[in-house]
């Protein structure tokens, strides 16, 4: 860390400390709550939310709505980690990936996690306010679906497709803050990604599927059992061939089509990883999604220059 950010940091730590000492010791608690270790979650979010922002305008946004949407899709990505563990309390301590959240070994509580995710939500909220009444209107269903999706697993099977809902909705909102509507290759861009969302956290759920079936927790890794892999194989296909239609009716050409085929190649050695189960590899497979992620955005920025 530069020094003088060490020293605001520093600054700003001895002054919480001071004033409220109980909350100052919380904080490595809060940062790994919202999971400021671990930003695959927002970079997952990120990517398809700037590349419609960038479709919408058709080129650079301007810093004002990337400010907007870049802070936005970070802050709601920490809110709905809050809520998740509110939700995964009692669950998480038997899991050996989630054994040493906060909430699981006691270092935060419930309330403490429901109020980060009231207080982060307060932010986003206010972030949306600076754009227009119609993405103010979305926002409020991007919420409820943040709100709901942890409490999915125990309900549904299909948990998965509600994160796509709700990891897809910002492509809504980015087009209705840009252009004030939702045209039709927003739709495709919106499946598209609730497709790619439901295999990468399919990948992600295979790593503690033996786990969840011990406590009762509920997903798509469950539910396709040994045709996981190739359900993951076409919910990809499926994604690719979505955006392919999008960038046709959005005439993003041959740059885009190539960063397609990379993406597909990526796509590839995820099916590679996963073939025999292996947690330590479908937990690989999903962290290389990022890579999807921004080989893709690369191929509309590339596209708009």
């Amino acid at each position: 860390m530069p020094r003088p950010i060490q020293s605001i940091y520093s600054g700003l730590f001895s002054w919480l400390k001071t004033r409220f000492p109980e909350t100052a010791d919380k904080l490595p608690a809060y940062a790994q709550l919202i999971r400021l270790d671990k930003p695959i979650g927002i970079l997952l979010l990120l990517w398809p939310t700037i590349g419609a922002l960038w479709i919408a305008a058709e080129g650079f946004p301007g810093f004002y709505l990337s400010f907007i949407f870049v802070l936005g899709t970070a802050v709601m990505r920490s809110a709905g980690c809050c809520i998740n563990d509110f939700a995964d309390a009692d669950i998480d301590g038997d899991v050996e990936r989630t054994e040493n959240r906060p909430l699981a070994r006691g270092a935060l509580t419930r309330k403490d996690a429901l109020n980060c995710f009231l207080l982060l939500s307060l932010v986003g909220f206010l972030l949306v306010l600076m754009t227009n009444l119609s993405t103010v209107l979305l926002s409020v269903g991007a919420l409820a679906v943040t709100a709901i999706y942890p409490f999915m697993k125990r309900y549904t099977n299909l948990p998965q497709v509600v994160l796509g809902i709700a990891f897809s909705w910002g492509i809504l909102m980015a087009f209705t803050a840009q252009a004030g509507t939702v045209p039709s290759a927003a739709i495709l861009l919106f499946i598209a990604n609730t497709l790619w969302t439901i295999a990468y956290d399919t990948q992600y759920a295979m790593v503690d599927r033996e786990f969840d079936k011990k406590i009762g927790v509920k997903s798509t890794a469950i539910l396709f059992g040994d045709a996981d892999k190739a359900i993951i194989g076409v919910l990809q296909a499926m994604f690719i061939a979505a955006m392919y239609l999008a960038g046709q009716r959005l005439a993003l050409g041959s740059i885009f089509n190539t960063a397609l085929l990379a993406a597909s190649v990526l796509l590839v050695y995820q099916q590679i990883l996963i073939s025999e189960r292996a947690p330590k590899k479908c937990f690989r497979a999903f962290l290389n999604n990022n890579w999807v992620g921004a080989v893709i955005f690369a191929g509309i920025l590339m596209s708009y220059l």
